[in-house]
Protein backbone atom coordinates (compact mmCIF):
# COMPACT_ATOMS: atom_id res chain seq x y z
CA UNK A 1 0.00 0.00 0.00
CA UNK A 2 1.25 3.74 -1.08
CA UNK A 3 -0.39 6.80 0.44
CA UNK A 4 0.96 10.49 1.05
CA UNK A 5 3.50 11.12 3.48
CA UNK A 6 2.43 13.55 6.32
CA UNK A 7 4.19 15.27 9.89
CA UNK A 8 2.41 12.53 12.76
CA UNK A 9 2.46 14.11 16.08
CA UNK A 10 2.94 11.74 19.18
CA UNK A 11 1.88 12.95 22.05
CA UNK A 12 2.64 10.32 24.90
CA UNK A 13 0.36 11.03 27.89
CA UNK A 14 -3.35 10.91 27.77
CA UNK A 15 -3.40 10.03 24.39
CA UNK A 16 -1.32 9.87 20.77
CA UNK A 17 -1.73 12.24 18.25
CA UNK A 18 -2.50 11.73 14.17
CA UNK A 19 -2.58 14.17 11.83
CA UNK A 20 -5.13 13.72 8.87
CA UNK A 21 -4.22 16.62 6.75
CA UNK A 22 -3.93 14.17 3.58
CA UNK A 23 -7.67 12.38 4.63
CA UNK A 24 -9.34 15.50 4.08
CA UNK A 25 -10.74 14.56 1.05
CA UNK A 26 -12.68 11.40 1.90
CA UNK A 27 -16.85 11.41 2.28
CA UNK A 28 -17.65 13.75 5.64
CA UNK A 29 -19.22 10.38 7.14
CA UNK A 30 -16.53 8.68 6.41
CA UNK A 31 -13.97 10.44 7.58
CA UNK A 32 -15.93 11.64 10.89
CA UNK A 33 -16.51 7.67 11.00
CA UNK A 34 -12.72 7.23 10.80
CA UNK A 35 -12.62 9.47 13.74
CA UNK A 36 -14.75 7.62 16.37
CA UNK A 37 -12.68 4.70 15.55
CA UNK A 38 -9.42 6.80 16.39
CA UNK A 39 -11.09 8.45 19.29
CA UNK A 40 -11.66 4.85 20.20
CA UNK A 41 -8.51 3.89 19.80
CA UNK A 42 -7.02 6.85 22.26
CA UNK A 43 -6.09 8.48 19.19
CA UNK A 44 -6.47 12.60 18.84
CA UNK A 45 -6.55 14.02 15.68
CA UNK A 46 -4.59 17.31 14.39
CA UNK A 47 -6.07 18.95 11.35
CA UNK A 48 -3.36 20.96 9.22
CA UNK A 49 -5.02 24.41 8.24
CA UNK A 50 -3.54 26.81 5.54
CA UNK A 51 -5.30 30.18 6.21
CA UNK A 52 -2.51 32.51 5.54
CA UNK A 53 -3.57 32.23 1.73
CA UNK A 54 -5.23 30.94 -0.99
CA UNK A 55 -4.91 29.48 -4.60
CA UNK A 56 -5.71 32.38 -6.32
CA UNK A 57 -2.23 33.61 -6.02
CA UNK A 58 -1.04 37.25 -6.66
CA UNK A 59 -2.76 40.11 -9.25
CA UNK A 60 -1.65 37.67 -11.93
CA UNK A 61 -3.47 34.50 -10.91
CA UNK A 62 -6.85 33.34 -11.64
CA UNK A 63 -9.95 34.60 -9.94
CA UNK A 64 -11.36 31.12 -7.93
CA UNK A 65 -13.67 32.41 -5.03
CA UNK A 66 -12.85 35.42 -2.75
CA UNK A 67 -10.79 37.96 -5.57
CA UNK A 68 -14.43 37.39 -7.41
CA UNK A 69 -16.60 38.43 -4.35
CA UNK A 70 -14.08 41.33 -3.06
CA UNK A 71 -10.76 41.18 -3.39
CA UNK A 72 -9.50 44.33 -1.33
CA UNK A 73 -11.47 43.10 1.22
CA UNK A 74 -10.02 39.58 1.50
CA UNK A 75 -6.47 40.07 0.79
CA UNK A 76 -3.83 42.40 2.16
CA UNK A 77 -3.09 45.38 -0.50
CA UNK A 78 -0.27 47.13 -1.26
CA UNK A 79 -1.21 50.50 0.07
CA UNK A 80 0.18 52.78 -2.53
CA UNK A 81 -1.44 50.50 -5.54
CA UNK A 82 -4.45 48.18 -4.77
CA UNK A 83 -3.46 46.72 -8.16
CA UNK A 84 -0.34 44.55 -6.02
CA UNK A 85 -0.81 41.79 -3.07
CA UNK A 86 1.01 42.36 -0.17
CA UNK A 87 2.85 38.33 0.26
CA UNK A 88 4.00 37.54 3.19
CA UNK A 89 3.30 33.49 2.41
CA UNK A 90 5.37 33.51 -0.78
CA UNK A 91 2.29 32.34 -2.55
CA UNK A 92 1.24 35.65 -4.00
CA UNK A 93 -1.10 36.61 -1.43
CA UNK A 94 -2.37 37.13 2.18
CA UNK A 95 -5.12 36.53 3.45
CA UNK A 96 -6.57 39.99 5.09
CA UNK A 97 -7.31 39.49 9.01
CA UNK A 98 -7.63 43.52 9.46
CA UNK A 99 -10.94 42.52 8.39
CA UNK A 100 -13.51 41.46 10.78
CA UNK A 101 -15.05 39.12 7.92
CA UNK A 102 -12.36 37.71 7.25
CA UNK A 103 -11.54 36.49 11.05
CA UNK A 104 -15.09 35.07 10.57
CA UNK A 105 -14.61 33.37 7.91
CA UNK A 106 -11.59 31.56 9.69
CA UNK A 107 -13.44 30.72 13.10
CA UNK A 108 -16.51 29.31 11.70
CA UNK A 109 -14.85 26.89 9.61
CA UNK A 110 -12.44 25.78 12.87
CA UNK A 111 -15.34 25.49 14.93
CA UNK A 112 -16.74 23.60 12.01
CA UNK A 113 -13.93 21.15 12.00
CA UNK A 114 -14.06 20.79 16.41
CA UNK A 115 -17.75 20.70 16.40
CA UNK A 116 -19.03 18.83 13.02
CA UNK A 117 -15.46 16.49 12.18
CA UNK A 118 -14.55 15.42 15.92
CA UNK A 119 -10.98 17.03 15.36
CA UNK A 120 -8.88 17.84 18.60
CA UNK A 121 -6.86 20.87 17.37
CA UNK A 122 -4.90 22.36 14.57
CA UNK A 123 -1.62 23.22 13.05
CA UNK A 124 -1.77 26.51 11.47
CA UNK A 125 0.11 26.85 8.67
CA UNK A 126 2.79 29.66 8.90
CA UNK A 127 0.36 31.43 11.77
CA UNK A 128 2.67 34.60 11.76
CA UNK A 129 0.97 35.89 8.56
CA UNK A 130 -2.11 35.41 10.79
CA UNK A 131 -0.97 37.68 13.58
CA UNK A 132 -0.59 40.42 11.44
CA UNK A 133 -3.11 43.17 11.33
CA UNK A 134 -1.18 46.20 10.39
CA UNK A 135 2.11 44.87 9.32
CA UNK A 136 4.11 43.18 12.50
CA UNK A 137 2.91 40.13 14.15
CA UNK A 138 1.28 40.99 17.24
CA UNK A 139 0.58 39.14 19.87
CA UNK A 140 -2.40 40.89 20.82
CA UNK A 141 -4.04 40.68 17.94
CA UNK A 142 -7.84 40.01 17.03
CA UNK A 143 -6.79 36.25 15.72
CA UNK A 144 -5.15 35.22 19.10
CA UNK A 145 -8.27 37.14 21.35
CA UNK A 146 -11.14 35.58 19.29
CA UNK A 147 -9.60 32.07 20.00
CA UNK A 148 -8.66 33.21 23.21
CA UNK A 149 -12.69 33.92 23.96
CA UNK A 150 -14.14 31.17 21.75
CA UNK A 151 -16.03 28.67 24.34
CA UNK A 152 -15.57 25.97 22.02
CA UNK A 153 -11.83 26.73 20.16
CA UNK A 154 -9.98 27.68 23.49
CA UNK A 155 -10.34 23.74 24.42
CA UNK A 156 -8.71 22.28 21.60
CA UNK A 157 -5.03 22.31 20.60
CA UNK A 158 -3.37 25.09 19.17
CA UNK A 159 -0.11 24.40 17.44
CA UNK A 160 1.73 27.51 15.24
CA UNK A 161 3.89 27.01 12.18
CA UNK A 162 5.45 30.26 14.20
CA UNK A 163 6.98 32.22 11.18
CA UNK A 164 5.89 33.70 7.75
CA UNK A 165 8.44 35.41 4.65
CA UNK A 166 7.90 38.94 5.95
CA UNK A 167 9.69 40.99 7.74
CA UNK A 168 9.99 40.21 11.46
CA UNK A 169 7.76 36.96 10.72
CA UNK A 170 10.10 34.54 12.47
CA UNK A 171 8.29 34.41 15.71
CA UNK A 172 9.81 30.84 17.77
CA UNK A 173 9.26 31.31 21.40
CA UNK A 174 6.76 34.09 20.86
CA UNK A 175 3.49 33.07 20.52
CA UNK A 176 0.90 33.56 23.57
CA UNK A 177 0.08 30.89 26.61
CA UNK A 178 -2.06 28.53 25.34
CA UNK A 179 -0.32 27.68 22.12
CA UNK A 180 2.54 25.09 20.67
CA UNK A 181 5.21 25.44 18.23
CA UNK A 182 6.81 24.15 15.66
CA UNK A 183 10.61 23.94 17.19
CA UNK A 184 12.70 24.51 14.23
CA UNK A 185 15.62 25.36 16.62
CA UNK A 186 15.17 21.87 18.34
CA UNK A 187 15.87 20.36 14.76
CA UNK A 188 18.27 22.29 13.37
CA UNK A 189 20.55 21.40 16.65
CA UNK A 190 20.26 18.22 16.96
CA UNK A 191 21.02 17.86 13.30
CA UNK A 192 24.27 19.70 13.82
CA UNK A 193 25.26 18.14 16.77
CA UNK A 194 25.02 14.74 15.44
CA UNK A 195 26.61 15.59 12.35
CA UNK A 196 29.53 16.50 14.42
CA UNK A 197 29.46 20.50 15.01
CA UNK A 198 31.37 21.97 17.89
CA UNK A 199 30.53 24.22 20.18
CA UNK A 200 27.06 23.65 20.28
CA UNK A 201 26.73 21.31 23.18
CA UNK A 202 24.88 24.35 25.49
CA UNK A 203 22.25 24.62 22.86
CA UNK A 204 21.92 20.78 22.75
CA UNK A 205 20.94 20.42 26.66
CA UNK A 206 18.72 23.45 26.05
CA UNK A 207 16.82 22.01 23.14
CA UNK A 208 16.66 18.22 24.56
CA UNK A 209 15.28 19.66 28.14
CA UNK A 210 12.30 21.12 26.70
CA UNK A 211 13.64 24.73 25.39
CA UNK A 212 13.27 26.35 28.55
CA UNK A 213 14.68 29.32 27.09
CA UNK A 214 11.96 29.87 24.63
CA UNK A 215 8.92 29.26 26.70
CA UNK A 216 9.07 29.44 30.47
CA UNK A 217 9.89 32.57 29.83
CA UNK A 218 6.12 33.39 28.88
CA UNK A 219 5.04 30.75 31.69
CA UNK A 220 4.80 27.91 29.14
CA UNK A 221 5.36 24.09 29.68
CA UNK A 222 7.81 21.69 28.10
CA UNK A 223 4.59 20.58 26.01
CA UNK A 224 4.78 24.15 24.14
CA UNK A 225 7.79 23.00 22.24
CA UNK A 226 6.96 20.21 19.65
CA UNK A 227 10.06 19.51 18.97
CA UNK A 228 11.14 17.30 15.09
CA UNK A 229 14.02 16.77 12.96
CA UNK A 230 12.01 16.43 10.04
CA UNK A 231 8.75 17.71 8.04
CA UNK A 232 6.81 17.46 5.62
CA UNK A 233 9.03 20.65 3.98
CA UNK A 234 12.54 19.65 3.86
CA UNK A 235 14.54 16.04 3.85
CA UNK A 236 13.35 12.72 5.37
CA UNK A 237 15.66 11.42 7.94
CA UNK A 238 17.26 8.80 5.46
CA UNK A 239 18.09 11.68 3.38
CA UNK A 240 19.63 14.01 6.47
CA UNK A 241 22.07 11.07 6.72
CA UNK A 242 21.98 10.45 2.72
CA UNK A 243 22.97 13.95 0.55
CA UNK A 244 24.73 16.67 1.92
CA UNK A 245 23.10 18.43 -1.00
CA UNK A 246 19.45 19.18 -2.00
CA UNK A 247 18.25 17.57 -5.68
CA UNK A 248 15.15 18.76 -6.97
CA UNK A 249 16.30 18.49 -10.69
CA UNK A 250 12.82 16.87 -10.74
CA UNK A 251 11.18 19.56 -10.10
CA UNK A 252 11.45 21.82 -13.19
CA UNK A 253 13.71 24.55 -11.48
CA UNK A 254 16.81 23.60 -12.20
CA UNK A 255 17.78 23.01 -8.66
CA UNK A 256 16.78 26.48 -7.12
CA UNK A 257 13.85 25.27 -5.20
CA UNK A 258 13.62 24.32 -1.60
CA UNK A 259 15.91 25.45 1.27
CA UNK A 260 20.13 25.09 0.83
CA UNK A 261 21.19 24.87 4.54
CA UNK A 262 19.93 21.42 5.43
CA UNK A 263 22.85 20.53 7.90
CA UNK A 264 22.77 17.16 6.72
CA UNK A 265 25.59 14.58 6.08
CA UNK A 266 25.82 11.99 3.74
CA UNK A 267 27.90 10.07 5.96
CA UNK A 268 30.83 9.53 3.11
CA UNK A 269 28.86 9.28 0.01
CA UNK A 270 26.13 11.42 -1.82
CA UNK A 271 23.07 8.86 -2.03
CA UNK A 272 22.46 5.63 -2.13
CA UNK A 273 25.62 3.53 -1.54
CA UNK A 274 26.14 -0.56 -1.00
CA UNK A 275 29.59 0.61 1.12
CA UNK A 276 28.13 -1.76 4.08
CA UNK A 277 30.24 1.02 6.96
CA UNK A 278 28.82 4.10 4.89
CA UNK A 279 25.37 1.70 5.43
CA UNK A 280 26.01 1.16 9.28
CA UNK A 281 26.99 4.65 10.20
CA UNK A 282 23.49 5.69 8.04
CA UNK A 283 21.51 3.18 9.93
CA UNK A 284 23.07 4.92 13.57
CA UNK A 285 22.91 7.74 13.04
CA UNK A 286 18.37 7.10 12.26
CA UNK A 287 18.65 5.78 15.80
CA UNK A 288 20.49 8.53 16.98
CA UNK A 289 18.30 11.09 15.65
CA UNK A 290 14.89 8.72 17.03
CA UNK A 291 16.01 8.01 20.30
CA UNK A 292 17.24 11.96 20.67
CA UNK A 293 13.50 13.00 19.78
CA UNK A 294 11.91 10.34 21.76
CA UNK A 295 13.97 11.01 25.04
CA UNK A 296 13.56 14.42 24.64
CA UNK A 297 10.94 16.40 26.52
CA UNK A 298 8.71 18.49 24.76
CA UNK A 299 6.11 16.83 21.91
CA UNK A 300 7.78 14.58 19.54
CA UNK A 301 6.91 15.10 16.03
CA UNK A 302 7.99 12.53 13.81
CA UNK A 303 7.45 12.75 9.83
CA UNK A 304 5.36 9.06 8.46
CA UNK A 305 7.79 6.79 6.60
CA UNK A 306 10.83 8.05 8.80
CA UNK A 307 10.49 5.30 11.14
CA UNK A 308 10.99 2.84 8.20
CA UNK A 309 14.03 4.67 6.83
CA UNK A 310 11.53 6.37 3.62
CA UNK A 311 13.93 8.59 1.03
CA UNK A 312 12.98 11.15 -1.52
CA UNK A 313 15.62 10.71 -3.39
CA UNK A 314 17.41 13.90 -2.42
CA UNK A 315 14.20 16.13 -3.12
CA UNK A 316 13.72 18.38 -0.01
CA UNK A 317 10.52 20.45 -2.05
CA UNK A 318 8.68 17.22 -2.79
CA UNK A 319 5.24 18.85 -2.59
CA UNK A 320 4.86 18.70 -6.58
CA UNK A 321 6.00 15.32 -6.72
CA UNK A 322 2.83 13.64 -6.71
CA UNK A 323 4.60 9.87 -7.48
CA UNK A 324 7.46 7.47 -5.92
CA UNK A 325 9.04 10.70 -4.95
CA UNK A 326 7.02 11.59 -1.98
CA UNK A 327 4.76 8.42 -2.15
CA UNK A 328 5.16 6.32 1.33
CA UNK A 329 6.01 3.05 0.45
CA UNK A 330 5.09 0.33 3.16
CA UNK A 331 6.99 -2.87 1.54
CA UNK A 332 9.76 -3.34 3.98
CA UNK A 333 13.44 -5.08 4.09
CA UNK A 334 15.46 -6.09 7.01
CA UNK A 335 16.57 -2.71 7.28
CA UNK A 336 13.21 -1.02 7.39
CA UNK A 337 11.43 -3.47 9.97
CA UNK A 338 15.04 -3.11 12.03
CA UNK A 339 14.24 0.78 11.97
CA UNK A 340 10.51 0.31 12.96
CA UNK A 341 10.85 -1.91 15.92
CA UNK A 342 13.53 0.59 17.56
CA UNK A 343 10.85 3.03 17.00
CA UNK A 344 8.34 1.16 18.39
CA UNK A 345 10.53 0.15 21.52
CA UNK A 346 11.39 4.27 21.76
CA UNK A 347 7.83 5.04 22.05
CA UNK A 348 6.49 2.44 23.98
CA UNK A 349 9.75 3.56 27.15
CA UNK A 350 8.81 7.11 26.25
CA UNK A 351 4.91 5.93 27.16
CA UNK A 352 5.74 3.84 30.40
CA UNK A 353 8.53 6.59 31.63
CA UNK A 354 7.07 9.95 33.00
CA UNK A 355 10.34 11.52 33.72
CA UNK A 356 11.20 11.51 29.88
CA UNK A 357 7.80 13.84 29.48
CA UNK A 358 7.44 16.05 32.25
CA UNK A 359 4.59 18.70 32.86
CA UNK A 360 7.42 21.59 34.12
CA UNK A 361 10.91 21.84 33.35
CA UNK A 362 13.52 20.80 34.92
CA UNK A 363 14.99 22.73 38.07
CA UNK A 364 18.64 21.34 38.59
CA UNK A 365 18.32 21.40 42.39
CA UNK A 366 17.08 19.29 45.16
CA UNK A 367 13.50 18.79 45.35
CA UNK A 368 11.18 17.01 48.42
CA UNK A 369 13.92 17.97 50.85
CA UNK A 370 16.15 15.38 49.16
CA UNK A 371 19.44 16.00 48.41
CA UNK A 372 19.09 14.62 44.78
CA UNK A 373 18.58 16.73 42.14
CA UNK A 374 16.33 16.49 39.22
CA UNK A 375 18.78 16.77 36.68
CA UNK A 376 23.02 17.24 36.77
CA UNK A 377 24.88 17.23 33.71
CA UNK A 378 28.32 15.34 33.40
CA UNK A 379 31.05 15.30 31.53
CA UNK A 380 32.42 11.68 30.25
CA UNK A 381 34.70 11.67 33.85
CA UNK A 382 31.92 12.07 35.63
CA UNK A 383 32.28 15.31 36.95
CA UNK A 384 29.81 17.67 36.50
CA UNK A 385 29.75 20.09 33.66
CA UNK A 386 31.21 23.39 34.30
CA UNK A 387 30.30 26.61 32.33
CA UNK A 388 33.90 26.95 30.58
CA UNK A 389 33.11 23.24 29.66
CA UNK A 390 29.89 24.03 27.88
CA UNK A 391 31.59 26.62 26.00
CA UNK A 392 34.06 24.65 25.09
CA UNK A 393 34.31 23.80 20.66
CA UNK A 394 36.00 20.16 20.82
CA UNK A 395 32.89 19.25 23.39
CA UNK A 396 30.57 16.73 21.49
CA UNK A 397 30.12 14.25 24.33
CA UNK A 398 28.18 14.31 27.57
CA UNK A 399 25.80 12.83 29.97
CA UNK A 400 22.79 13.41 32.01
CA UNK A 401 21.00 11.79 35.28
CA UNK A 402 17.39 12.35 34.88
CA UNK A 403 16.05 11.58 38.68
CA UNK A 404 12.32 9.77 38.78
CA UNK A 405 11.97 10.85 42.07
CA UNK A 406 12.41 14.73 41.44
CA UNK A 407 9.27 14.77 39.09
CA UNK A 408 6.99 17.13 41.30
CA UNK A 409 3.94 15.93 39.86
CA UNK A 410 1.21 14.25 41.37
CA UNK A 411 -1.81 11.61 39.20
CA UNK A 412 -4.98 11.69 39.11
CA UNK A 413 -5.43 11.14 42.57
CA UNK A 414 -3.00 13.48 43.92
CA UNK A 415 -0.42 11.03 44.74
CA UNK A 416 3.23 11.53 43.93
CA UNK A 417 4.53 10.54 40.38
CA UNK A 418 7.55 8.56 40.83
CA UNK A 419 9.77 6.72 37.88
CA UNK A 420 12.71 5.33 37.55
CA UNK A 421 15.75 7.24 37.04
CA UNK A 422 17.91 7.12 34.04
CA UNK A 423 21.31 8.01 32.56
CA UNK A 424 22.10 8.70 29.37
CA UNK A 425 25.46 9.57 27.45
CA UNK A 426 25.94 11.11 24.27
CA UNK A 427 28.74 10.76 21.86
CA UNK A 428 29.04 13.14 19.02
CA UNK A 429 32.63 12.75 18.37
CA UNK A 430 33.72 10.06 15.41
CA UNK A 431 35.69 8.48 17.97
CA UNK A 432 34.63 6.65 21.22
CA UNK A 433 33.95 8.09 24.61
CA UNK A 434 34.64 5.97 27.96
CA UNK A 435 32.09 7.45 30.61
CA UNK A 436 32.40 6.95 34.41
CA UNK A 437 29.27 7.69 36.68
CA UNK A 438 29.56 9.45 39.53
CA UNK A 439 29.15 7.33 43.21
CA UNK A 440 27.72 10.34 44.60
CA UNK A 441 24.15 10.23 43.15
CA UNK A 442 23.89 7.47 44.99
CA UNK A 443 23.35 5.27 42.21
CA UNK A 444 24.00 1.31 42.18
CA UNK A 445 24.35 -0.52 39.09
CA UNK A 446 21.71 0.32 36.44
CA UNK A 447 20.27 -1.54 33.19
CA UNK A 448 21.54 -0.53 29.43
CA UNK A 449 18.30 -0.30 27.54
CA UNK A 450 19.82 1.38 24.76
CA UNK A 451 23.32 1.39 22.48
CA UNK A 452 22.18 2.98 18.77
CA UNK A 453 25.72 1.66 18.08
CA UNK A 454 24.64 -1.77 18.71
CA UNK A 455 22.02 -4.39 16.32
CA UNK A 456 21.22 -5.68 19.63
CA UNK A 457 21.63 -4.13 23.12
CA UNK A 458 23.22 -7.05 25.10
CA UNK A 459 20.45 -8.51 27.67
CA UNK A 460 20.90 -7.24 31.25
CA UNK A 461 24.31 -5.96 31.00
CA UNK A 462 25.07 -3.86 33.92
CA UNK A 463 26.40 -0.16 33.79
CA UNK A 464 27.51 1.95 37.07
CA UNK A 465 29.79 3.42 38.48
CA UNK A 466 32.42 0.76 39.28
CA UNK A 467 32.07 0.06 35.76
CA UNK A 468 32.78 2.26 32.98
CA UNK A 469 31.20 2.37 29.54
CA UNK A 470 32.80 3.07 26.64
CA UNK A 471 30.48 4.51 24.25
CA UNK A 472 30.88 4.25 20.37
CA UNK A 473 31.56 7.47 18.47
CA UNK A 474 28.60 9.30 17.05
CA UNK A 475 26.51 7.08 19.45
CA UNK A 476 23.46 7.29 22.06
CA UNK A 477 23.08 4.83 25.31
CA UNK A 478 20.85 4.80 27.97
CA UNK A 479 20.61 3.02 31.21
CA UNK A 480 17.55 2.86 33.75
CA UNK A 481 18.34 2.84 38.05
CA UNK A 482 15.06 0.97 38.88
CA UNK A 483 13.58 2.55 41.81
CA UNK A 484 9.86 1.68 41.62
CA UNK A 485 9.74 -1.94 42.08
CA UNK A 486 9.87 -2.81 38.03
CA UNK A 487 12.17 -5.79 36.31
Amino acid sequence: MRERGGDVPIQVGDRDVLDISAAVGLPRDDLVANEDRLHAANIEIILDVVYNHTAEGDQLGPTLSLRGIDNASYYRLQPNDWRFHVDFTGCGNTLNMQNPRVVQLIMDSLRYWVLEMHVDGFRFDLASALARELYAVDRLSAFFDVLRQDPVLSRVKLIAEPWDLGSGGYQVGNFPVGWAEWNDKYRDTMRACWKGEGGIIGEFAQRLTGSSDLYNRSSRRPYASINFFAAHDGFTLADVVSYNDKHNEANGEENRDGHGHNLSWNCGAEGPSDDPGVRALRARQQRNFIATLLLSQGVPMLLAGDEIGRSQGGNNNAYCQDNEISWLDWTQGSDQRALLAFTERLVALRAAHPVFHRRDFFQGRPLHGSAIRDIVWLQPDGSEMTEQEWGHDHARALAVFLSGDGLNEVDGRGRAVRDDSFVLLFNADANPVTFTLPADLGLGAGELLIDTALAVTPPQLRVGPATPYELSGRALALIRFATRGQP
